[in-house]
């Protein structure tokens, strides 16, 4: 049997423990279960498939194979229905062509890490930059590259900013600053502002910006439009290291976002399913184009 048919025939009992309450509790997997049975909901049905893009053999009797799961879940939310997709990285080690382990491939949802991220704000006399917001076309863009990325612009391995800023000039969102880094939201073939790439650059710009994109600060995520933005710091000490995209709204009127970094599609806004997550938690809910 090929590791393909092995991982995906290993996954399928995964799935089956998952409909007995068997799967480790400490898996993503489980963990997002049980998040949205907490709220209420049913996972009607869940799919799981691996596919390999790296394999290493380190031994006569160990492969390494590096993969890309990814998961599928149809999800009852009151009467409606609807579709949440997540993909993740995992490492299986086979010996003697025997799985004997298989561990996610955790990544740092942290923008730029080495860079402060600080900004200039913007002249007394704020340029004309006044646009209309489309959001169709924000969260058109957003469900097209939720799991890839798009060759115009540059991709990062902590991608989650990029991909919103992305998103956001899809919607018609102007670009003013360049080439200040500190300065503005912009984007150039070879460089780019922080607010731009960077979470917590982009959280201090749309609570500040005067000209072109801003962001109005709304208290309850309940109050978010598709296109709007949240920003997040895990850890609540003031430095914000995610952001996502609001595509949708559950039967509760409870958003549902996209993102990269941890490619998600259509997650639950709160993020309790993530490793990343933390009991400070801090959430920034911004209304873009107002």
């Amino acid at each position: 049997m090929s590791f393909v048919k092995k991982l995906n025939s290993y996954w399928q009992s995964q799935i089956e423990q998952v409909k007995f309450n068997r799967m480790d509790e400490e898996s993503w997997i489980s963990k997002k279960v049980c998040k949205h049975e907490e709220r209420g909901n049913h996972v009607a049905r869940l799919m799981a498939e691996g596919v390999p893009f790296r394999t290493v053999q380190p031994s006569g009797h160990h492969i390494i194979v590096d993969y890309t799961l990814y998961v599928t879940l149809f999800i009852k939310n009151g009467k409606e229905f609807y579709i949440e997709e997540a993909e993740k990285p995992h490492r299986a080690t086979f010996k003697n062509g025997d799985l004997i382990s298989d561990v996610p491939i955790e990544s740092s949802l942290h923008d730029e890490p080495r860079q402060n991220g600080s900004l200039e704000w913007e002249d007394a006399t704020p340029l004309d930059t006044r646009f209309t917001y489309d959001r169709q076309k924000a969260v058109q863009y957003a469900n097209r590259w939720w799991n890839d990325y798009n060759p115009a612009y540059r991709a990062f391995e902590n991608d989650c900013t990029n991909y919103i800023s992305q998103c956001l000039r899809a919607g018609g969102a102007p670009m003013w600053g360049s080439p200040n880094r500190s300065k503005g939201w912009w984007y150039s073939a070879k460089t780019w502002s922080y607010s731009w790439s960077v979470a917590n650059a982009m959280r201090w710009y749309l609570s500040g910006a005067q000209q072109g994109i801003q962001g109005k600060r709304l208290e309850r995520a309940s109050d978010l439009m598709l296109g709007d933005v949240i920003c997040y710091d895990f850890e609540g000490d003031g430095r914000w290291n995610h952001t996502t995209i609001v595509v949708a709204k559950d039967a509760n009127d409870e958003p549902l976002v996209n993102a990269h970094t941890s490619n998600s599609y259509h997650r639950f806004w709160n993020y309790e399913d993530s490793t990343a997550y933390t009991p400070q938690i801090q959430y920034k809910f911004f209304r873009i184009g107002e």
